[in-house]
């Protein structure tokens, strides 16, 4: 595996393979791996020859007062683990390498950023599809997988894809789970033992509602009352959002006649976490 950390070398070694017909996947992250990672990089072997994982935690999809500073990192445990996967090249740039002084352009999707974590986070999905773009510019991908426990990120990158013309396909790999369903997560390290416990109120409420589906329940609101009652059952939990969205469009669903994302977000301590799950009637 190799290391590259300067745009120009990435650049130069994507345009080597493509002069070769390699065809590439790009699998952006932030670091500190963990098993969801590593399926990404798994469903990216199965479409390409080369595999190329950036590592860089982006200052502009973090707000003010977030946790960018205390944000997880340990490169040389990536490292190893990219390694024993046999990826290609790990990317990992500087904040100065991506972002020069008088950096001054961004790219914004502009209606499906506004619910959901966008509305939690307003100004965080910008500084993620600004970024996605350059990571896009620089490697060159044909192919770039995302992990569906972001889904609304997964549904704003393959937009701005489309909208942009972008010769990229974007592949979504399903959530990688706990044995106790709690969704991996880079920020499950700061829950503590009661908090880690607790934090599994999310996944058994989406299996909650999905039940309630299956026997003939299918108002939104009678769901999300339900599901808010199970996880204010916990001393450590505090609701962000439980949305209902359409799976391809997330706009809102207030009855479950289609394929829906139950989307959600559940402060546990003072640890935000996402989750989602498809449901159908």
């Amino acid at each position: 595996m190799k290391i590259i950390r300067k745009i120009e070398e990435q650049q130069k070694y994507s345009l080597d393979m493509k002069c070769r017909n390699k065809k590439i996947s790009l699998i952006p992250t932030m670091g500190f791996l963990h098993e969801g990672h590593l399926s990404l990089i798994d469903t990216a072997k199965e479409l390409s020859e080369k595999i190329v994982v950036s590592i860089f935690v982006n200052p502009t999809q973090f707000g003010k007062g977030e946790d960018f500073d205390k944000y997880p990192r340990d490169e040389k445990r990536d490292l190893s683990l990219l390694e024993k996967k046999e990826v290609d090249i790990a990317f990992i740039p500087t904040i100065e390498e991506m972002y020069p002084e008088e950096f001054q352009t961004s790219c914004q999707v502009r209606e499906l950023t506004k619910k959901h974590c966008g509305k939690s986070r307003p100004g965080h999905f910008k500084g993620v599809t600004t970024v996605v773009l350059k990571l896009f510019n620089i490697i060159q991908p044909d192919i770039a997988v995302f992990g569906e426990k972001d889904y609304q990120q997964y549904i704003i990158i393959e937009r701005m894809t489309e909208d942009l013309n972008l010769p990229i396909n974007i592949i979504a790999s399903p959530i990688v789970r706990e044995k106790d369903g709690l969704a991996m997560s880079s920020r499950n390290k700061y829950l503590n033992h009661e908090q880690r416990k607790e934090a599994t109120v999310l996944y058994e409420s989406l299996i909650y509602a999905s039940n309630l589906i299956k026997k003939g329940k299918y108002g939104a609101g009678f769901l999300r009352k339900e599901m808010t009652n199970l996880i204010k059952s916990k001393n450590n939990t505090r609701i962000d959002y439980i949305d209902f969205a359409n799976t391809e469009t997330l706009k809102d669903v207030q009855k479950i006649e289609e394929p829906t994302r139950i989307l959600m977000a559940v402060w546990v301590g003072n640890t935000r976490l996402i989750d989602n799950m498809e449901v159908k009637p």
